[in-house]
């Protein structure tokens, strides 16, 4: 009887869960790359008056697209014992042991050399060593240091998610423009607001974890606060495109209504908060952001187009 547990216990201990492309597909953190995508070909697009080179289009989206799946690899690598904490996370594939943290880097290290060589061989050298300081920033300096070290992690590290439009910019010119900059500023100052409604959701998450979030580190009504002065933040920061020129009316017919939807949200979840709020809040970001860069791309073909 003792050696038959002492067999079943073995093969519990030594038995891992099936592995399937699918896993592999959900350490890219898809969603959020196909969001970077989205601001990098708006980037692309506004660069220049006609078309973009297919060349450039394609081979910029698949480069940046391998390099930020890369760093989205190494953040679960690195997180994985925070993540088998969280609720949020906890089924992850490396947490599940469905791909160890082996692999993982080798698949991270394989997408981010194949995104490197097809930047530097078919855009610009200049947008490769962009994009991999993007991943740098992101799955090293925020997510093993920044993180951990300060509840403006998400504040200074996001920097690194902000920098897409400006790789679509110079995958095109290969060259920085003060325009380019300004879509980053946009995403930047997007970014506390958007992910501090989550935390604020998922505080018990993050205190379980130990992850000096602000919520955690400042309570959450602090926290509320600075999500509603960052969205009143973002809507001045959103009205500088069409006031140095680089927009026309549609978008700032577009982004002035996004803007109000967004403090609007911003607004309920300091003063009139339910159990849902946050959350909707956070999801009515997305859709911001995604929508003002739609938005961006439609005022700029519109313009020209006259």
């Amino acid at each position: 009887m003792g050696k038959s547990l002492a067999v079943e216990s073995n093969k519990s201990a030594s038995y891992r869960p099936q592995t399937t492309w699918r896993d592999y597909y959900e350490l890219t953190k898809p969603k959020v790359v196909l969001l970077l995508l989205l601001t990098a070909l708006v980037g692309m697009c506004l660069a220049t008056p006609d078309w973009v080179d297919l060349q450039v289009l394609l081979a910029g989206m698949i480069g940046i697209g391998c390099l930020s799946s890369a760093a989205a690899v190494i953040n679960h690598v690195v997180d994985h014992r925070i993540d088998a904490k969280m609720a949020r996370t906890f089924n992850r594939p490396v947490v599940k042991k469905k791909v160890s943290p082996s692999r993982a880097i080798v698949f991270a290290a394989t997408l981010a050399v194949l995104g490197f060589l097809i930047l530097a061989l078919w855009v610009n050298t200049l947008t490769a060593w962009l994009t991999v300081s993007g991943l740098v920033g992101y799955a090293f300096i925020y997510t093993m240091y920044l993180k951990r070290a300060t509840p403006q992690n998400i504040v200074i590290g996001g920097l690194a998610g902000a920098i897409p439009p400006l790789l679509g910019w110079t995958a095109v010119t290969n060259q920085l423009h003060p325009h380019a900059l300004l879509l980053v500023l946009i995403v930047f100052t997007w970014t506390p607001p958007h992910f501090w409604a989550l935390a604020i959701h998922r505080v018990k998450d993050y205190e379980r974890a130990e992850i000096p979030m602000l919520p955690v580190t400042h309570g959450v009504e602090f926290t509320k606060t600075s999500v509603l002065l960052y969205t009143v933040l973002l809507g001045i920061v959103c009205l500088l495109p069409y006031l140095v020129g680089m927009t026309g009316l549609i978008y700032l017919v577009g982004s002035t209504l996004l803007n109000a939807g967004f403090l609007y949200y911003a607004w309920k979840l300091k003063f009139a908060c339910e159990d849902s709020t946050a959350m909707k809040t956070f999801g009515f970001s997305i859709v911001h952001l995604m929508v003002l860069f739609v938005v961006l791309l439609i005022d700029h073909y519109f313009k020209y187009s006259l």
